[in-house]
């Protein structure tokens, strides 16, 4: 079963934790509790993939009314990457579920066939993730001679 709202997670994990505690005090209920456990603390941890931290690197460049079109080209001209469209609305719907970044529809324009734009824009949270992995990047790089420049 895959569940998709953390409420809903966290009751599930609940339950199991009452239920193999009430069943039994036996040594094979509670390997299971404890791996259990251990699968929902690891469950917890969630950190920006390299491809949403370079959205959210081009999100933050383009300011709060960037869609589709104009950050794929931001990632283009900041990282000499191409990135398809459909990678960039994958990325940017996985970053809302975490609640990284937020959207909201623009007014239907004609150009488009009437219908709306999709912005984005950095929330507290996303630029929050965004300096935290900054900072774990620049730690691990500080002091390696074979990435300070010169040649390969």
């Amino acid at each position: 079963m895959v569940l998709h709202r953390p409420i809903e997670t966290t009751a599930l994990i609940r339950r199991v934790k009452q239920t193999a505690l009430a069943m039994s005090r036996s040594s094979e209920y509670l390997h299971f509790l404890n791996l259990f456990i251990i699968v929902e603390e690891m469950g917890d941890r969630s950190h920006l993939g390299e491809l949403e931290l370079i959205v959210i690197l081009a999100l933050l460049r383009l300011g709060e009314n960037a869609y589709g079109v104009p950050i794929s080209r931001e990632i283009e001209q900041q990282s000499g990457r191409e990135m398809a469209l459909g990678s960039v609305y994958a990325t940017l719907e996985r970053l809302q579920e975490k609640g990284l970044v937020s959207s909201n529809l623009g007014e239907p324009t004609a150009e488009r066939g009437g219908r709306a734009k999709r912005y984005f824009r950095v929330t507290t949270k996303g630029l929050r993730e965004a300096r935290e992995a900054r900072q774990a990047f620049m730690k691990l790089w500080r002091g390696l001679r074979e990435l300070q420049g010169g040649r390969v």
